[in-house]
């Protein structure tokens, strides 16, 4: 199996966990990952944020690394890619209004492509009429409001789980990441075996 292409959506103090592990992630199983931001080049920098539970009534934020944007922007053509990725973090908030993005996510929903959201990331997807509605969608409990909103069911999953509605696949945060990552490539079709197991002894 060939390996996919996937784009990923990011503004400013976008999550940084959920940019680097994923990106990596995908990356060591040969997927490609273009990390796109609005009107951003390849080869500029974004900051992130890192966003946590500290005992507060709600989760606290700090400044995290500078991640790179390795795809042009005004130069992504959709049809080239086979599914997207909105992560979550501060970034989503604002680049949700962004025309251009919401014509992106439109055009992954219209041609039934698989759509990973984790975290705010939702809110990326709530902007665009239709993507979430009828879905089971896990996101940060924040969000739910906007989720139930735009016609879709919120999940409450735990901290570490990921939810998966057809090729949609959602997480509440980057502490699910490892089930998140594991769900998206299942819906993408990658397949991992170790050395030993009972299908690879069988063949």
């Amino acid at each position: 199996m060939r390996g996919k292409k996937i784009l990923m959506l990011c503004g400013e103090f976008t999550e940084e966990y959920e940019i680097y592990v994923y990106q990596q992630a995908m990356e060591a199983v040969g997927h490609t990952v273009h990390v796109v931001c609005p009107d951003k080049k390849a080869g500029d920098l974004i900051a992130t944020s890192l966003h946590d539970f500290e005992g507060h009534q709600t989760y606290t934020e700090k400044m995290g690394h500078y991640a790179l944007i390795n795809k042009t922007f005004s130069e992504v053509r959709l049809e080239e890619y086979d599914a997207v990725y909105a992560a979550g973090g501060r970034g989503p908030e604002y680049i949700r209004t962004d025309k251009r993005v919401q014509a992106m996510v439109r055009h992954f929903h219209e041609t039934k492509k698989p759509i990973f959201t984790i975290c705010h990331g939702v809110q990326i997807l709530v902007a665009v009429d239709g993507v979430v509605r009828g879905k089971k969608v896990a996101a940060l409990g924040a969000c739910e409001p906007e989720v139930t909103l735009a016609g879709g069911t919120y999940i409450d999953l735990s901290p570490t789980d990921a939810y998966v509605d057809g090729t949609m696949v959602s997480a509440k945060g980057w502490t699910a990441l490892a089930a998140f990552i594991r769900e998206c490539l299942k819906v993408l079709g990658t397949e991992i075996r170790h050395s030993g197991d009972v299908n690879e002894k069988a063949a």
